[in-house]
């Protein structure tokens, strides 16, 4: 074969390879790119998270997930919203919906906090009651599924359950939803939906070696893929939309399996070619295609934008944070003796920051806040103050002081007040201190009251309680 020849076919066989590959790698450019817009939509629009499945937990976890750096204070300044909201409602974010408790508590699990003690309230004890958490469907099945699953909790024993919630039961509740010929709907009644379907297999995930599961995993992924249009996406009800190729995503990820593999992969389009489709300018994702940006469109392609990276990066799957690594919540503490102290208190909402990401660990603390780490610290339970005179109801830490007042740790600076603004002293986080460890049954005298009012740092104070709560066995 003359050189000339074979140098054509070789060049040609090259840009055939060169051609092969471009898509792929032009697909996952645009999905890191697409990432970082609407990370930077989200934290745009989404400056204060609140509690709420828009604007709220999704758009939090999402950018935990991701790995998104973000600004000082802002994960801080959730967990503050959370506890204050909770507070309010006395611990019972829906007495309905217990969507909504899964959803706090993935977002929780993201954070390293402790779902069972938020406020002094345990946020994971109602998934326990099983016939509430079925209440709404095979959604509260999975949504509870995926919560207790994200970090292996145990099924926690709620004593007002009439029937007690467990991982059998959930899982079975999830599986006689399924349809004939695959897929799964709300109720098990009617057609099969794409979004129920995709939820239900990536609650399913963890669970794919119990045959009966692995079995309705593969008919949901095949059903899912008769589904898939001719663009690549997904629709929901007759109406294509970027939620339902979204969840498939997710699913899809959860289970390892490619998204764009051949069974995924319709006259050429992928379910994320689809998804980056409804882009809407700005890092925006429209709910329908040319329409306006929609916030729950947008937090819901945000997350597999996320699980997709963290597929690419071999990492656990979206839901998956077992081995989650901790996140910085406090930029001041580095080098500081009670850094460990902080951390552990911290990272169980014990223990909260001075804003814009610090913990201020050489300023001092007033009376009010030092009731409520120590109220949080002990599990007890928050209660109204109508001791004193200066402590009106409406005020964050009211259910706090009260707590400590009722169970004998503080006591008023005179008989009608309580002074919460007031900075705490040595002698009077001593008092508090060893009044507490009574109530833990450690020994420990009340101490003498010493006339030298000395001011102790948030940092010596979180020491020392992290000392008392780890002699009781509370940490």
């Amino acid at each position: 074969m003359p050189n000339t020849v074979r140098w054509c076919i070789c060049a040609l066989l090259a840009l055939m390879l060169l051609l092969s590959s471009a898509p792929a790698a032009h697909a996952a450019d645009r999905a890191d790119e697409a990432l970082e817009e609407t990370a930077a939509w989200l934290l745009a629009n989404v400056p204060s998270p609140h509690v709420g499945s828009i604007g709220g937990e999704w758009a939090v976890f999402g950018l935990v997930r991701a790995g998104v750096e973000l600004p000082a204070g802002y994960l801080e300044s959730y967990y503050d919203a959370l506890e204050a909201q909770t507070v309010e409602c006395g611990g019972v974010l829906s007495s309905r919906k217990y969507t909504e408790y899964s959803r706090v508590i993935l977002t929780l699990t993201a954070l390293k906090r402790d779902p069972t003690d938020v406020a002094g309230y345990d946020l994971l004890l109602p998934l326990g009651d099983y016939d509430r958490t079925v209440y709404q469907g095979v959604s509260g099945a999975v949504s509870a599924l995926l919560a207790l699953d994200s970090a292996g909790y145990e099924v926690p024993v709620n004593a007002d359950a009439a029937t007690p919630a467990t991982r059998a039961l959930y899982v079975a509740r999830i599986l006689s939803c399924e349809h004939q010929g695959g897929g799964f709907s709300v109720s098990g009644n009617g057609e099969a939906d794409v979004d129920m379907t995709a939820m239900a297999l990536a609650a399913l995930a963890q669970y794919r070696e119990q045959p009966a599961v692995n079995a309705a995993v593969e008919r949901g992924l095949a059903w899912l893929s008769t589904v898939q249009e001719a663009d690549g996406g997904f629709a929901s009800y007759g109406t294509a939309n970027c939620e339902s190729v979204a969840q498939v995503i997710v699913a899809l990820c959860e289970l390892r399996e490619d998204v764009d593999s051949p069974r995924f992969t319709k006259n050429g389009k992928t379910a994320l070619d689809a998804l980056l489709s409804y882009g809407a300018g700005g890092g925006g994702f429209a709910h329908e295609r040319g329409g306006a940006v929609n916030g729950m469109a947008t937090e819901q392609a945000f997350c597999a934008l996320a699980a997709i990276k963290r597929a690419d990066a071999g990492q656990p799957g979206l839901y998956d944070m077992s081995g989650a690594a901790p996140v910085a919540i406090f930029a001041d503490i580095a080098g500081h003796p009670a850094r460990a102290a902080i951390d552990a208190l911290a990272s169980r909402g014990i223990i909260n920051g001075m804003g814009d990401g610090d913990f201020s660990p050489d300023a001092t603390m007033t009376r009010a806040q030092f009731a409520a780490i120590v109220v949080r610290g002990l599990g007890l339970t928050p209660q109204s103050c109508d001791a004193f005179t200066d402590i009106a109801a409406d005020r964050w830490y009211a259910p706090y002081v009260g707590a400590a007042y009722a169970s004998g740790i503080v006591r008023g600076a005179s008989a009608t007040t309580f002074e919460p603004e007031g900075t705490i002293t040595v002698c009077e986080a001593e008092i508090m201190l060893a009044r507490a460890a009574r109530i833990c049954a450690l020994d420990g005298e009340e101490p003498a009251w010493f006339p030298d009012p000395a001011l102790i740092k948030r940092g010596q104070i979180a020491q020392k309680l992290f000392e008392l709560l780890t002699a009781a066995e509370l940490i």
